[in-house]
């Protein structure tokens, strides 16, 4: 969880995703498509750290546990969440806000 907590400060947008799932890398896109640069931390491409960060995830209520977004720090949530901020004109703002975008 610790780990969790200290990746999520360290940038305006987190997504931790796995290299093999559709709903991540539309969620992905949709960022890099807005012009956000997010970290993106693969958790399938880390074995050991992977499943520590999921698990820790889970614990946060992510369900499933990716796609999951952080904007400025806090829990956005996943695919829906993300999807239902962007399509209300919320998601833009709130990037806005975190510093992730300037436009």
């Amino acid at each position: 969880m610790e780990r969790v907590t200290r990746i999520v400060s360290q940038r305006a947008v987190v997504i931790f995703s796995k290299s093999t799932c559709c709903m991540c890398h539309t969620i992905k896109t949709l960022f890099y498509d807005l012009g956000v640069n997010p970290t993106v931390h693969e958790l399938d491409e880390d074995p050991r750290a992977g499943k520590e960060i999921e698990k820790a995830l889970v614990r946060l209520g992510c369900s499933p546990s990716v796609p999951a977004v952080f904007i400025g720090g806090e829990l956005v949530g996943g695919a829906n969440e993300v999807m239902t901020l962007h399509l209300s004109s919320s998601l833009v703002p709130l990037l806005k806000q975190a510093g992730a975008i300037w436009l």
